[in-house]
């Protein structure tokens, strides 16, 4: 069974760091690119980072650039992100996600709208 498993969210003052594990299980992320997205209470979904296949390109938000960090440890078949400085406004249900279906699922150009299998999601709440 395709599995993707979010954990590591939780509540946390504004300038404290969380990290987010996503651990895959009946495939091999080596395989796909994964992608991290969020979405706060009455706003749209927003892309906050992606890893390619290669474990190697990334992709990050401008409004995350620079303070989370994205990255794969093959052995565990897991994703984490790593975010630190946190603000309020990225209090949010943050998901990762995969795309099994397009020929594109190897990459992270225009992720956000090709991901077609996702967690259940892990809640990160920013708040003094």
């Amino acid at each position: 069974q395709l599995q993707l498993v979010e954990s590591g969210g939780g509540l946390v003052q504004p300038g404290g760091s969380l990290r987010l594990s996503c651990a895959a299980s009946g495939f091999s992320l080596e395989h796909y690119a994964i992608g991290w997205i969020r979405q706060a209470p009455g706003k749209e979904r927003e892309g906050v980072s992606c890893i390619e296949f290669s474990g190697v390109v990334t992709d990050y938000a401008d409004s995350v650039n620079g303070r989370f960090t994205i990255s794969r440890d093959s052995a565990k078949n897991t994703v984490y992100l790593q975010m630190n400085s946190l603000k309020p406004e990225d209090t949010a249900v943050y998901y990762c996600a995969a795309d099994f279906e397009t020929r594109h699922r190897l990459y992270c150009s225009g992720y956000v709208s090709r991901m077609d299998h996702w967690g259940k999601g892990t809640l990160v709440t920013v708040s003094s």
